[in-house]
């Protein structure tokens, strides 16, 4: 049998986060990939100029047509954009399925990619569905009204988030400071630290990779801990061999591809 997984996210053209990179990462984990787009976007590593949500009906008609041939062993949510969009996905996805719940809001370059109407459709709707929700830091500020400065704030708003309605949470370190890049699992057995050596420069794409891996993982029918200690070790080595197009951004590079060793992308 083989084992299946679904993003429903964002496409990004550049391939360095969205479905494209959700896809690479279930192909890392060793799964069948299948992705429904929840709205187009012009961008690259260093900046996003455009953002177009999918219309809900076309969201719901992309899930049931999938769903008619295919059974993911695990969903993943990426950028949903809008209430509505939220709103199509939790109706539309059946009952029972794990659900890994990647609240993106706002793109490494900056710009805002979840409307701020939808916050609250995030806390009322996703959260509950979901079996595992990996905001970073930033992320978990919105969603808990607080400022993390430290593992202990890290923790306090995993628990918060938890208590909405998830299983369990993980509370990405990458917008943390020193040697080591700490992401938290806040469950109902206590806390779980997954570190790694922070690298010397930002990525983009990393938190999709994550939730991408850790997904895959639960696909296979790995518990939520072993399948978020997996995740970890495969974002840890695309973001180590991440790459870069000609603005000098980097993305993380979960398949390990090389061009003759170069770093940039078409750079000779």
């Amino acid at each position: 049998m083989v084992h299946a997984a679904l993003t429903i996210a964002g496409s990004d053209p550049s391939g360095g986060a969205g479905v494209q990179i959700d896809l690479k990462t279930f192909a890392r984990t060793g799964v069948w990939g299948m992705a429904v787009i929840s709205a187009l976007t012009a961008q690259h590593a260093s900046r996003v100029s455009g953002v177009w949500p999918m219309e809900p009906a076309i969201v719901e008609e992309q899930i049931q047509t999938l769903l008619e041939d295919m059974k993911p062993g695990a969903v993943k949510t990426g950028m949903l954009a809008n209430a509505e969009i939220i709103e199509t996905v939790i109706t539309s996805l059946p009952a029972g399925i794990p659900l890994v719940a990647d609240p993106v809001m706002i793109a490494t370059s900056g710009h805002r990619l979840l409307d701020a109407h939808a916050v609250r459709s995030v806390r009322d709707l996703l959260i509950p569905r979901a079996i595992l929700v990996t905001p970073n830091i930033p992320e978990a500020e919105v969603l808990t009204g607080m400022k993390i400065t430290d593992e202990a704030g890290m923790i306090q708003a995993g628990e918060q988030i938890r208590d909405q309605g998830a299983e369990a949470v993980v509370v990405k370190g990458g917008h943390g400071t020193g040697e080591e890049s700490v992401d938290l699992l806040i469950n109902r057995e206590g806390v779980v630290r997954l570190s790694s050596l922070r690298m010397p420069y930002p990525v983009h794409g990393s938190g999709c990779c994550y939730s991408a891996a850790v997904t895959g993982y639960l696909a296979q029918g790995y518990p939520v801990a072993e399948s978020c200690h997996k995740g970890k070790e495969v974002v840890t080595e695309a973001i180590r061999d991440a790459i870069a197009g000609s603005g000098g951004m980097r993305m993380v590079n979960p398949g390990g591809v090389r061009d003759n060793d170069c770093s940039q992308i078409g750079m000779n």
